[in-house]
């Protein structure tokens, strides 16, 4: 997949795309990003934060906390 969406970047830099590329462009970095996204999520899944009191506490929750405050 990374290596059509690098094919249509490199020819729409050199000669522009179709209708039908740059749908598929989109498409292709659509389902990228959420990939990344995803990944990205987990892991913060297995990130933790040691609080000032020296507890320790998933990245999620100590964020969830500060974002309430």
């Amino acid at each position: 997949m990374l290596n059509r969406i690098n094919e249509l970047a490199k020819k729409k830099r050199e000669q522009g795309l179709s209708a039908d590329e740059l749908a598929e462009q989109k498409k292709l970095y659509k389902i990228y990003l959420g990939e990344i996204r995803a990944q990205f999520d987990n892991t913060l899944d297995n990130v933790s934060v040691k609080e000032k009191d020296g507890s320790v506490v998933p990245f999620k929750q100590a964020y969830a906390k500060k974002k309430d405050k």
